[in-house]
């Protein structure tokens, strides 16, 4: 049996590692995660884009606040908002 696919993909992973943690660098996003900080940079890039994200400069650093009114994006889900997905998840 292989243990190498997950139920969520990277960009629910990312969403859910930054409900917990706003203030985490892309590095120790990528090191949770287990993805480079390249697509990690991408993940937020594209988040940040459709409105799933919001960056806040501090300083040197960035902060993340998601956007828990949004709905998924698949068809299947979009009933759900990403406040009870990770609601969901983290339960």
């Amino acid at each position: 049996m292989s243990e190498q696919w997950t139920f969520l993909t990277n960009y629910g992973h990312v969403i859910i590692f930054l409900d917990k943690h706003p203030d985490a660098t892309v590095r120790e996003i990528s090191d949770q995660i287990g993805i480079t900080e390249r697509a990690v940079l991408k993940i937020i890039s594209d988040l940040a884009h459709d409105g799933y994200l919001e960056i806040k400069k501090n300083g040197r650093n960035n902060s993340y606040i998601i956007n828990a009114n949004k709905t998924l994006r698949h068809k299947l889900e979009k009933s759900c908002k990403i406040k009870r997905f990770i609601q969901i998840i983290e339960n």
